[in-house]
């Protein structure tokens, strides 16, 4: 299903990622099968550069207006360092300069 997305590319994830989507679900064996997925993906570590640049990135966000989520701007950072875009339905990701954004219900409603 994701490789229609990636094509020849990898898929990555982050920490935060993976802790929106586990605490989501309420079924223990769908979290461990998708928690075996997460392990196998590329993971961004949220290194000391990571955070500086999620806290750089809201400080000028909120200078200009534009307040997000904690959690949406540490993911779109953990992005942007791999130069990868992010699979999403949440608009809060659209406000992030220079993020590219795969929304998932727009590609599905062409098929």
């Amino acid at each position: 299903m994701l490789g229609h997305w990636i094509g020849e590319g990898d898929l990555a994830t982050c920490g935060m990622v993976r802790l929106e989507v586990e605490r989501g679900l309420k079924v223990e064996k769908m979290r461990r099968s998708l928690g075996a997925f997460f392990n196998v993906l590329i993971n961004v570590p949220t290194c000391n550069k990571i955070w500086e640049e999620a806290t750089t990135l809201a400080w000028t966000l909120d200078r200009s207006g534009v307040t997000l989520p904690a959690q949406d701007i540490l993911i779109a950072t953990c992005a942007k360092t791999l130069g990868a875009a992010v699979l999403t339905d949440d608009a809060h990701f659209d406000e992030i300069p220079g993020l590219p954004v795969l929304k998932p219900a727009l590609e599905l409603d062409g098929w």
